[in-house]
């Protein structure tokens, strides 16, 4: 990604020492870390344009950890979560992990198995973010085309001719070149080769 980004990890745990604690041993480990009583305190500070990741413990006051987790994926699809669970809440944790947890850590827990996870989410969240960074970059290049020029660019990347995309547009094979270069210029790229490998990148990228 072109700019700097600070990750944070979210600690939703009701154990002001358990949360004090994780906070600690977080900021330890260089990252940013922001502790929160409960599920609604959470929410009410959440921006959705923030990154990082959340360490949720399943047992809270009011809404708990699993219902945090579903109201999650609803309102910042694919932020990563892991789940901090008691033995007895390990089905649900399992659960969790089915519906795309990153992991759930039962207590009590080996500071470097939760460190690891938290990684493995912080890492996740960067794929996701620079996914989608490259997906709006190419979006915007795709905007700056016209409606011809885009029908244009279609054909090229499924290896059309100048002659068969002319008759199938109804236009000169000149004029089809021209529509050509423009689309090389506007998309900023050097070759057909290119211009296919970032349309296929784009579309492994679209959100399913």
């Amino acid at each position: 990604m072109n700019e700097q980004v600070e990750f944070k990890v979210a600690i939703i745990d009701d154990d002001d020492a358990l949360r004090d604690a994780l906070v600690v041993l977080v900021t330890a480990a260089g990252w940013h870390a922001d502790g929160y009583p409960s599920a609604e305190a959470f929410l009410a500070s959440l921006d959705g344009a923030r990154a990082g990741c959340a360490l949720i413990d399943v047992r809270l006051p009011g809404m708990d950890g699993m219902e945090l987790f579903r109201k999650l994926a609803e309102v910042v699809p694919g932020f990563p979560v892991v789940i901090l669970t008691g033995h007895g809440d390990v089905p649900m944790a399992v659960e969790a992990l089915k519906a795309g947890a990153v992991d759930f850590i039962e207590k009590p827990f080996d500071p470097d198995r939760l460190l690891s996870s938290l990684r493995q989410a912080l890492n996740r969240d960067a794929v996701i973010r620079e996914s989608k960074s490259a997906l709006e970059e190419f979006q915007g290049l795709v905007d700056k085309l016209t409606p011809r020029e885009c029908e244009v660019m279609d054909f090229m990347v499924l290896g059309q001719s100048n002659k068969m995309i002319a008759a199938k547009l109804g236009i000169s094979p000149r004029t089809v070149e021209i529509y050509r270069a423009r689309v090389m210029d506007k998309m900023q790229v050097r070759s057909l080769a290119e211009l296919v490998r970032l349309t296929l990148q784009a579309k492994e990228r679209e959100p399913v």
